[in-house]
């Protein structure tokens, strides 16, 4: 353990959050989603006993959003809901998110399913959790943490 940072950041999660450089997307996906088969051997670290919100709100502290790009922020559109609208927990993720400085809601988009498991592809590892809602899927846009241009 160590003091000030969130429990859920176990060692292997600090690390591959530490590995990625600038533009590398990282997975927060909920208990439903097929990371191994879409990790295709790329990392999985799995928090089966923490929902998405809860690691979104752990893993922000740490990790700059992308600030190069209009959406750093993508998750799976609700088959079942007309686009524009979300669940409760993209709701509270992406409020997280806003509050954290990083994005706004508007940096935020949504994906149809089968485009957002194709872009998973890409991703630098997937951060399983045990989140019980469906499609509580995100991918966030690594940024940097760098000194002001002189």
């Amino acid at each position: 353990m160590l003091k000030g940072i969130s429990p859920l950041l176990i060692p292997d999660l600090l690390a591959l959050l530490c590995d990625m450089g600038h533009g590398d997307e990282i997975i927060i996906a909920d208990a439903n989603f097929t990371a191994r088969s879409l990790a295709q051997g790329k990392p999985v670290v799995r928090l089966p006993g923490a929902g998405v919100l809860q690691v979104v709100q752990a893993v922000m502290p740490l990790f700059p959003l992308d600030r190069a790009v209009d959406q750093p922020v993508t998750f799976m559109q609700v088959c079942q809901l007309p686009p524009g609208d979300t669940s409760q927990v993209q709701r509270d993720v992406i409020q997280a998110l806003a509050a954290s400085g990083e994005t706004t809601a508007a940096g935020c988009q949504a994906l149809e399913r089968f485009a957002f498991y194709e872009r998973c592809r890409s991703a630098f590892a997937v951060i399983h959790t045990g989140e019980m809602q469906p499609y509580a899927n995100f991918i966030l846009k690594k940024g940097v943490i760098a000194d002001a241009l002189a």
